[in-house]
């Protein structure tokens, strides 16, 4: 098999342990306000599209008008430049937010850029227009992130160091981080803090945005009717990560909707409840960028799932006793990014194990050697078996010792079959013992099975040396 399928999503993530985020200031919680900046960058037949806009307004049911300018539209799209933005940024122009900016949006609304950049804001970009990417072909897709790239920095003075498409493609990821660009990306929802991907040949950050911190919720259903149920929503997200701590918030606003009156001051109540906190860390998603590459550079390590055959046994042939082959199954499992930790590589490893037939299983427990046996006294164990004896003492037994050791090993291969079998870095010499005095009086099918759950924790423990 030349090429195993491979499974590009990741659903491990920091798994039950996440990261320390060493937030400044010991705040419980990084709180990222977002403002997406979009009117003027809408579907509009003005803007060479093939229709009218249709998303993300106080319009009940809108659908796309073809061919067809849709007045009532385009006004609520200029509420949000002409009325909302100006009041959003009075209420936030002293704080550092993060403008998710449409470059033709940009282009027509210079005094809200000049606004932008004379706040401590972040404007980071949010593609060329505000448009659906799903079929969007690739190469086509490619051109308008440059040019979204060259139009932000015409108008702003500088690059984006951010990126936001938002109605992205299975491709924008990828696209984004090629042009090592970007010290972060938000085209996710995976998480509640930045993580790591490999995208476009590169070590990309994602930093997850929120479609459920979000305004939109007013122009959806289920959603929101009062800027009460905005505050609400947000202060329980608030109040529960910080009670977790160490985690990110991010709230997703847009002129058109929460620069509205009654669900401004929904916003308001928030912001009044998290300074009163005290938990807070306001930052820019640029801010969050760097101070989780400092703190949490990039894993430097070699991942399973992207190895070829060769490589693959060369590294983990071993993990179970002199079974190669169980490692050539693994290989050609459906791999992904859940399997490049320790915990889920021996997942596919017991796979393997439970599904290989009983000769196969049974050759993997008489391939073990013996607890302080003939091959440890002559020096021929593996150098894996030959570590985990060591660190139980079983290479420095006493004659005394040595002897019990002989005797059991002789008697339990006279019952049942096979050699003991246990993960001795769980134990001590005593506790190995223990067990081997306990479990060589019991019925072979079932000392069989824990023999085999035992092969499966030894892999366990060995893959845990090599991979996080």
């Amino acid at each position: 098999m030349d090429s195993p399928p491979r499974y590009p999503r990741d659903l491990h993530g920091y798994g039950a342990t996440p990261p320390e985020a060493g937030w400044p200031g010991g705040a419980r919680v990084a709180v990222s306000l977002v403002l997406n900046h979009e009117e003027g960058g809408e579907n509009c037949i003005l803007h060479g599209d093939p229709a009218s806009e249709a998303f993300l307004s106080d319009i009940p049911g809108a659908v796309p008008w073809p061919g067809e300018r849709h007045p009532n539209m385009e006004s609520i799209y200029e509420y949000g430049a002409r009325a909302g933005f100006w009041r959003l940024h009075r209420m936030l122009r002293d704080r550092p937010v993060t403008v998710f900016a449409v470059a033709s949006a940009l282009a027509r609304t210079p005094a809200q850029v000049a606004a932008m950049r004379q706040a401590p804001w972040e404007i980071a970009s949010h593609g060329l227009k505000w448009i659906e990417h799903r079929a969007l072909p690739e190469a086509e897709e490619r051109a308008q992130i440059a040019e979204a790239i060259r139009l932000h920095a015409e108008c702003t003075g500088e690059a984006p160091r951010g990126w936001y498409t938002g109605r992205c493609s299975v491709n924008t990821l990828r696209l984004v981080a090629e042009t090592g660009a970007f010290d972060w990306v938000s085209d996710a929802y995976d998480d509640d803090l930045p993580h790591w991907v490999r995208a476009g040949g590169r070590d990309q950050l994602v930093i997850p945005y929120t479609l459920e911190c979000n305004d939109m919720r007013f122009a959806t259903a289920p959603g929101w009717v009062t800027g009460r149920d905005f505050a609400d929503y947000l202060i329980d997200t608030f109040e529960t990560l910080r009670a977790e701590g160490g985690r990110m918030m991010s709230v997703g606003l847009h002129p058109r909707l929460v620069g509205r009156p009654g669900k401004a001051a929904g916003l308001r109540a928030f912001l009044d409840h998290a300074d009163a906190s005290g938990a807070a860390w306001f930052a820019t998603r640029g801010q969050i960028a760097a101070h989780w590459r400092a703190r949490h550079p990039p894993p430097a390590f070699e991942r399973p799932s992207e190895m070829g055959r060769e490589r693959f046994l060369a590294a983990f042939g071993g993990i179970v006793e002199h079974s190669p082959w169980a490692a050539e199954r693994v290989w050609a499992l459906e791999l992904g990014p859940a399997h490049d930790t320790a915990e889920g590589l021996a997942h596919a490893f017991a796979r393997v194990l439970r599904s290989a037939s009983e000769a196969e299983q049974d050759g993997v427990l008489r391939a073990h050697p013996d607890l302080a046996g003939r091959l440890a006294q002559a020096r021929r164990l593996t150098g894996a078996s030959a570590a985990e004896q060591a660190s139980a003492g079983l290479d420095a037994l006493t004659d005394g010792e040595r002897a019990r050791f002989e005797a059991l090993n002789a008697a339990y291969r006279e019952r049942h079959g096979f050699p003991f079998i246990i993960a001795v870095r769980d134990h001590d010499k005593a506790g190995i013992l223990r067990a081997f005095e306990r479990r060589i009086a019991l019925d072979s099918a079932a000392e069989r099975a824990e023999a085999l759950r035992q092969v499966e924790r030894i892999a366990a423990l060995r893959l845990g040396a090599l991979l996080p």
